[in-house]
């Protein structure tokens, strides 16, 4: 699924290992590009800007940590002074895909930006990313509309927001 602190944790089945939800460092360089590389054909995070990105103060760089792996990241950008944030880029791993991992990833990423005093998000999503507008849509996201040739590749994207009050 294509889909950015206190760690978030969920509490695991007899099948699942547990993960937390966590500020990214540069040592998830490496599997954040790897990730990126897999989920996106166009449009990708580069690796110098995803370096860059990781401790920017206009940057929360999350990630689903799985203790052994990393399952996704979302990465919001902010602005000082600003109470929205904009979910740039929701990724997860392509074999977790249909687990909830994103489910997972964004409720708590949600929470994470939340209490950095955010009270909005906006994002913008592939109108043909089914799985994830149905994700956004069943956490609240209302859809704003349509922006046609938003995407390199010259597909349309769908505008979406979400009050956290």
């Amino acid at each position: 699924m294509q889909l950015r602190a206190p760690s978030w944790s969920s509490a695991p089945s007899s099948t699942e290992v547990q993960s937390r939800v966590r500020d990214a460092t540069p040592a998830d360089l490496d599997a954040l590009v790897a990730i990126e590389e897999r989920c996106f054909s166009t449009d990708r995070i580069s690796r110098r800007s995803m370096r860059r990105l990781i401790g920017s103060s206009s940057a929360i760089v999350l990630v689903l940590d799985e203790g052994d792996a990393i399952g996704g990241y979302a990465l919001f950008l902010t602005r000082a002074g600003s109470e929205g944030a904009r979910l740039y880029s929701l990724a997860i791993e392509p074999s977790r895909s249909g687990k909830g991992a994103g489910a997972s990833l964004l409720e708590a990423a949600e929470e994470i930006v939340r209490r950095r005093g955010h009270a909005r998000i906006h994002l913008e999503v592939r109108e043909d990313n089914t799985p994830a507008i149905m994700l956004y849509r069943r956490f609240g996201y209302e859809e704003l509309h349509r922006i046609a040739h938003y995407y390199a590749d010259g597909k349309a994207a769908l505008k979406f927001a979400k009050s956290l009050r």
